[in-house]
């Protein structure tokens, strides 16, 4: 039994400065038990997510008690596809676990807002199921399996969360009795029947229900009929959603070798259908956009640079690269067209053709931008970039910065008490010919840093969000002034998404920091 905490003063409208040592940066999320809330590591700042019990329940010892116990349980796992903890136990206002932090969207999101080919559910369903069979060879049911509680990674993984009402299979008689553990459309009809009596054939069913709704890009609201999935898919449906469980896929292994078989047999290409091809259009784009955008940071020397972005997550229309003309000087650019979707992404492509094209020939920054603006208002194709073009000359000690309908740079040289902001005001690439290019000119000297963003593009934002976004810029900038490159970056990253959480999935950002190294 865990000791009742020593305080219960602290709010759940009130944001803690520190949890078990973890800093605290923002609230993620408030549930009915608890509250979720990135930290950062005390000696890494690396990101950690800080769940814990909401203060009305930590005078009861019991809902303690099943607290805990997502940590003691989560501890016995180790795999890829389940989330990781990293400590737990008490603090001022209770207890708290923490737990790896994962930047990406749930399944439930991903089915509400993007289209998915029949190949790539099934990719995600074998996921989730690899996830269950670590569980289930450890004696542990899931017990609340449904998309909320399965995230999608950057890298394109997922990973299985919440183990609030998980239980290992003999400790039933150890759970709070309450007349209803789960959720109603992702339970079996015998957890609705008796919460406590469940089997891992119970989770089976829940990935069930989960499957259906990847495959048809729907939730199903409780509603499930066979004939709408994929008629190959329907007999592995129909077994693992048999209302007996005794009837059902007895073990996750058989599930995932029906499944495999199903992929492997090449049935489901016949089975595909127009939403499918919607969702192979969509997966093939962002394969395309990997091609248009850097794998890695390129090696320069006497610049240390870091990357924190989320342009993988979605189709994007914001372009970043890194070249260098001669020894010593190196140029990055940033790109961004006012189309999105497809139609933006196609535009970015023009744009980094037009870039290669220019940068091999023209070396002067001001020349460069001039050249490609006038390349793009010729087109007459109506194409409009917000564009930002930042030149390191180390061996000078300077940089230039030109941004056309951009966001500013920010520069902290060493030993300032705070940042300066750097504009160069020009209208954005296509809007109309430019006759003179303006770029400002700046000492960059050992232990000086650069900030460049995408967060303000003028094309993308009205006049009012975009000095929103700048204030919120300069907050999350001064807030991490004293962190190294890459942690700065990733924490700048962060606060901005934590306060842009509808835009984030449909507008991809950036955040690139250099820091002038001998």
């Amino acid at each position: 039994m865990i000791e009742k905490p020593v305080s219960t003063e602290t709010s759940d409208h009130s944001l803690p400065k520190e949890i078990g040592g973890y800093r605290i940066e923002s609230l993620l999320h408030k549930g009915g038990m608890s509250l979720l809330y990135l930290g950062l590591h005390p000696d890494t700042h690396d990101p950690i997510a800080i769940k814990v019990l909401s203060s009305k329940f930590v005078s009861h010892p019991e809902m303690i008690e099943q607290f805990m116990r997502e940590a003691e349980i989560i501890e016995l796992t180790n795999h890829p596809n389940i989330i990781q903890i990293f400590g737990h136990g008490k603090w001022e206002g209770g207890v708290y676990l923490a737990m790896e932090f994962i930047q990406g969207l749930s399944l439930r999101q991903m089915i509400l807002q993007e289209a998915t080919s029949l190949k790539r559910a099934l990719e995600i369903v074998l996921q989730i199921a690899h996830a269950l069979v670590h569980l289930h060879a450890h004696g542990i049911i899931h017990r609340d399996l449904k998309p909320e509680n399965i995230l999608l990674t950057a890298q394109g993984g997922i990973k299985v969360i919440d183990f609030g009402i998980s239980q290992i299979y003999t400790d039933a008689a150890l759970l709070p009795q309450m007349e209803l553990l789960g959720t109603p459309i992702y339970m079996s009809p015998e957890q609705r029947e008796n919460p406590l009596q469940v089997s891992f054939s119970t989770d089976i069913y829940s990935l069930g229900i989960v499957a259906y709704e990847l495959i048809l890009g729907r939730l199903s609201y409780g509603k499930v009929r066979l004939s709408d999935v994929p008629k190959g898919f329907q007999p592995i449906l129909a077994k693992a959603l048999q209302p007996n469980p005794k009837n059902r896929y007895l073990d996750i292994v058989d599930f995932i070798q029906a499944v495999t078989g199903y992929l492997s047999s090449g049935e489901w290409i016949k089975d595909r259908r127009g939403s499918d091809y919607l969702g192979e259009l969509s997966e093939n784009l962002k394969a395309a956009q990997s091609i248009l955008i850097p794998k890695t940071l390129p090696s320069w020397r006497r610049a240390e640079m870091t990357l924190s972005s989320n342009c993988s997550s979605a189709i994007s229309s914001v372009y970043y690269d890194f070249f260098q003309h001669n020894e010593g000087v190196y140029n990055i650019l940033m790109g961004e067209s006012l189309q999105t979707g497809v139609e933006g992404l196609l535009q970015i492509a023009i744009l980094k053709g037009l870039v290669m094209g220019l940068a091999s020939v023209i070396h002067d920054p001001t020349e460069f931008v001039r050249a490609l603006n006038q390349r793009i208002w010729e087109s007459k194709e109506e194409q409009t970039f917000s564009f930002a073009l930042l030149t390191l000359f180390p061996n000078e000690d300077r940089f230039s910065y030109i941004s056309c309908g951009y966001s500013p740079l920010w520069v902290y040289p060493s030993g300032a008490d705070a940042p300066r902001r750097i504009t160069a005001d020009n209208p954005s690439l296509g809007l109309s010919p430019l006759a003179e290019v303006l770029n400002v000119d700046g000492n960059w000297d050992v232990g000086d840093d650069l900030i460049l963003h995408t967060f303000q593009a003028e094309t993308a934002k009205h006049i009012e969000e975009i000095e929103a976004d700048e204030a919120l810029f300069l907050e999350a900038l001064q807030e991490n002034l004293l962190l190294a490159p890459k942690q700065q970056a990733e924490a700048i990253f962060r606060k901005i998404s934590s306060q842009e959480k509808g835009t984030m999935h449909l507008r991809p950002m950036t955040v690139i920091t250099i820091e002038r190294v001998e």
